[in-house]
């Protein structure tokens, strides 16, 4: 088995990578919080949390806030264990390049 075989592509990019770090530690976050959070532009977070939604490893949910519409963000239990297998492949890779 290859060193970089659970290396995810879907968190290939520092957006992704943000977006999926924020939801581990929060049970969701809306599109506000993490807009603030990683200081991105509306399109970017858009198109990224777009890119986790289509593979299902996060769940997307629109509501209202009063008149206010809010999209809040969760990591699935998919994305999750995916993103778990990420780190420690990671992990694993800086350990044995030391």
């Amino acid at each position: 088995m290859s060193i970089i075989t659970n290396i995810n592509k879907a968190f290939d990019h520092r957006i992704r990578l943000g977006i999926m770090s924020i939801l581990m530690v929060n049970e969701y976050a809306d599109f506000k919080m993490l807009k603030e959070l990683l200081s991105v532009t509306d399109g970017n977070l858009a198109s990224h949390a777009k890119a986790l939604e289509k593979v299902e490893y996060i769940k997307v949910e629109k509501q209202f806030i009063g008149r206010k519409p809010n999209t809040r963000y969760s990591a699935t239990k998919l994305g999750k264990i995916e993103f778990k297998k990420h780190i420690e492949a990671l992990e694993q890779l800086i350990r044995k390049s030391e």
